[in-house]
């Protein structure tokens, strides 16, 4: 998984690029975490439009994300999700968290 990212107008904007399942979710997991922590920002935009697949276990690192922001009081937002991903974010509720935006 690559994980890009750039900030502008105190939003951070981050481009996920490949595949967030239980092979990719701990180095995916300490990358986002280390762009969270070195970025000021009240609002983070999840791009995915470059995630070709996501498992649960990649649904527990966003969760885990979301969590930590929250308590920062940052929100967390997703952009461009891939079919697959829209299909996932709407079964398990991630929407009502992590709302969507275009």
């Amino acid at each position: 998984m690559n994980v890009k990212y750039r900030n502008y107008n105190n939003v951070l904007y981050v481009m996920l690029d490949g595949e967030l399942d239980e092979h990719s979710a701990k180095e995916t997991s300490k990358k986002l975490d280390d762009v969270f922590s070195t970025t000021i920002s009240k609002q983070i935009i999840l791009d995915l439009s470059g995630m070709g697949f996501m498992d649960s276990t990649g649904i527990g690192v966003l969760i885990g994300r979301y969590k930590k922001m929250k308590d920062k009081g940052v929100s967390i937002f997703i952009s461009n999700p891939s079919y697959h991903a829209e299909k996932i974010f709407k079964m398990t509720g991630l929407y009502e968290i992590m709302p969507k935006i275009s």
